[in-house]
């Protein structure tokens, strides 16, 4: 008995996105992709101006519908950290999200949850290793890595950044 095939209709929300699978290109989406044998496969999709999206998927015989999103922001950060205070410290983490910045500490007077457009200043002094952030008519705080490592608190501060901008884009292009 033969083994029944997949089928993958992939669609995107950046027309005519390149569309590779196990390395193949198939074609730009919409694209469909018959005859593909079930298990496990790599997708790749590209499009200017975007990040590439790379997963693996599934393949089960018969028809599938994939939905690629690249407009969609996506942030999911997380960086243990150590408050400076004037006198002392608190630790606590910093979480990133596209809805905005939050501080979660035990030390309840130093805990904040703010948009990212709310952010009036968000920067890394890499030679002093702190991550200064100022929020918008608040408090400002600055953070160390509980091991030194200005990397991290940089790769954090970038990602954020990156999502930062591209809401402000998206805010700007909104408005127009």
């Amino acid at each position: 008995m033969a083994t029944e095939l997949g089928t993958l209709r992939i669609t995107s929300d950046v027309p005519g996105a390149q569309v590779f699978l196990d390395r193949q290109f198939i074609g730009n989406a919409p694209v469909t992709a018959e005859k593909i044998k079930p298990g496990t496969h790599q997708l790749n999709v590209t499009a200017d101006g975007f990040e590439g999206i790379a997963r693996s998927i599934d393949v089960e015989p018969g028809p599938r519908d994939l939905t690629i999103r690249f407009k969609e922001v996506r942030l999911n950060a997380t960086l243990a950290v150590i408050h400076k205070h004037r006198i002392g410290s608190c630790t606590g983490q910093l979480v990133a999200t596209p809805a905005g910045l939050r501080y979660e500490t035990s030390d309840r007077d130093d805990r904040f949850d703010v948009p990212l457009k709310d952010l009036e200043s968000f920067a890394v002094d890499y030679q002093d290793k702190n991550l200064k952030v100022k929020v918008r008519k608040g408090k400002q705080y600055n953070f160390t890595d509980p091991d030194g490592n200005a990397d991290r608190l940089f790769v954090f501060q970038r990602d954020v950044d990156k999502v930062r901008q591209r809401l402000a884009k998206g805010a700007a292009a909104a408005n127009d």
